[in-house]
């Protein structure tokens, strides 16, 4: 009977410690070790270190916030190819890959991936005054090329499949997307491939560029993960549920792509000329209102750029002047005798905006503090506060920019304003405002990383 009872605890023991478990081995594993491991690449779309010295980028907030849900710090390891990035999940240097990867049929062959969280499509780009193709049946005509064992690659095998036998390209694994448009920019090669997402960023420093038209149907981006890492998966999956809930996953696409959406190759040409003609005579004054007035100059001078393309003598119909493009009351709230005096504008302007950003309620935090405050300074205080009412009449977050710029529209229909303290607006006008200042701040980032670090920080 001893020996009986000694097998079924030899034999049973297992089965019940398996019952017992409450997470996938590798799971287990993780949060022993108290570390996840992440694949990534240094690039303005997924993990860059900004002009503050602070890890930023799609990629990694993401990351970041799925660490916080495993209760384990985040550790990256950049692989700058995609057969790398394959390579290390195979062996094991990596829990997961968050890239900016495209979900194929090929891939996924190979790897799990989870949920999708953006959507791009692939373009072909090429330089607008250069070789370019009017028409798909002159793709083969011009010079291509992309990064190697990409979807670019897989795209274009299955157009000289099915209709284009003579396409030729070239394919490079040690180049980023973005070195290969800027290649493009500087006449190296004709044309490239290269996710939405990828170009609307930038093309806005490279504003030759060009979108000759779309290559592929709308395509999902999701993580990467070993054949073997099916608990990871899962718990991903649920993590993904949680965070569209919580609405981080719209914050994020707004706090990163949002201001992407607007593009004037026009605007931004003279943009880059007027950083170089306009701005250093105001450099200083913006330096020293945003040191005064705890505002970052470089949005500071952005901002006053889209007020009035820094022409200190600018006049508008409505009656506001000057640089930062005072009112009259304004001018007077913030001691302002002569809005048509760069100094006093600048200050003044400064002044104002950080006025407002301390009128918000302390739960706003920042980067959605100021943004809030910019759309004040363009549309009012009391129009904010009623985007406010609004949003908590549908259940989203007062307290961040991606509510208020769905609900600022709204107060220009009489549906919804008629209803609100402070009546109609045109709600519309703060939203581009914001992206547009916030555009121009990135660019004349990217401008003065490229005078200060020779590579730039986004590479």
């Amino acid at each position: 009977m001893k020996r009986l009872a000694w097998l079924l605890v030899v034999f049973l023991a297992p089965l019940f410690s398996g019952c017992e478990r409450t997470v996938p081995p590798e799971l287990e594993a993780i949060r022993d070790a108290g570390e996840l491991v992440v694949i990534t690449r240094n690039a303005p779309t997924t993990y860059y270190v900004d002009r503050h010295d602070r890890n930023a980028g799609f990629e990694h907030d993401l990351v970041r916030d799925f660490a916080e849900h495993l209760g384990v710090e985040v550790r990256f390891r950049f692989h700058h190819s995609i057969g790398s990035t394959k390579e290390a999940l195979h062996e094991g240097r990596g829990h997961l890959a968050a890239a900016g990867l495209t979900r194929l049929e090929s891939r996924e062959e190979e790897f799990l991936f989870g949920p999708s969280y953006h959507r791009v499509q692939q373009q072909l780009v090429c330089r607008r005054d250069g070789n370019r193709p009017r028409n798909l049946d002159e793709l083969p005509e011009v010079s291509l090329l992309v990064i190697g064992d990409s979807s670019y690659e897989e795209r274009l095998g299955e157009l000289r499949e099915e209709r284009l036998p003579d396409l030729e390209w070239e394919s490079d694994s040690s180049l980023t997307t973005e070195l290969i448009l800027e290649k493009v920019w500087n006449g190296e090669v004709d044309c490239t491939l290269a996710d939405s997402n990828i170009v609307a960023i930038n093309r806005r420093y490279y504003p030759e560029l060009e979108v000759i038209m779309p290559l592929s149907e709308t395509q999902d981006l999701g993580w990467m993960m070993p054949q073997e890492a099916e608990g990871l998966r899962q718990e991903v999956e649920t993590w993904f549920r949680e965070m569209e809930d919580s609405g981080l996953l719209s914050n994020l696409i707004t706090r990163y792509y949002s201001h992407t959406e607007i593009f004037d190759y026009v605007d931004i040409a003279r943009y880059l000329r007027r950083i170089d003609e306009r701005l250093p005579q105001y450099r200083d004054l913006f330096e020293r209102a945003a040191e005064q007035y705890d505002v970052e100059w470089i949005l500071l001078a952005a901002q006053g750029y889209q007020e009035s393309h820094w022409d200190p003598q600018a006049r508008s119909p409505t009656g506001v002047r000057g640089i930062m493009m005072l009112t009259l009351p304004t001018a007077k709230e913030v001691d302002v005798d002569d809005r048509l005096d760069p100094e006093q504008s600048i200050m003044g302007g400064a002044r104002y905006l950080a006025n407002l950003r301390e009128r918000l309620p302390e739960s706003i935090e920042e980067p959605d503090r100021t943004w809030i405050a910019l759309a004040a300074y363009n549309v009012g205080m009391s129009h904010i506060y009623d985007a406010r009412r609004l949003a908590r009449n549908y259940d989203q977050d007062p307290d961040v920019w991606a509510s208020l710029r769905e609900m600022l529209p709204k107060l220009s229909r009489p549906e919804y304003y008629r209803h609100l303290p402070f009546g109609y607006a045109r709600g519309s006008e703060p939203v581009h405002y914001l992206r547009r200042i916030r555009n121009y701040r990135e660019l004349l980032e990217r401008h003065l990383d490229g005078e200060e670090v020779e590579a730039g920080r986004f590479w």
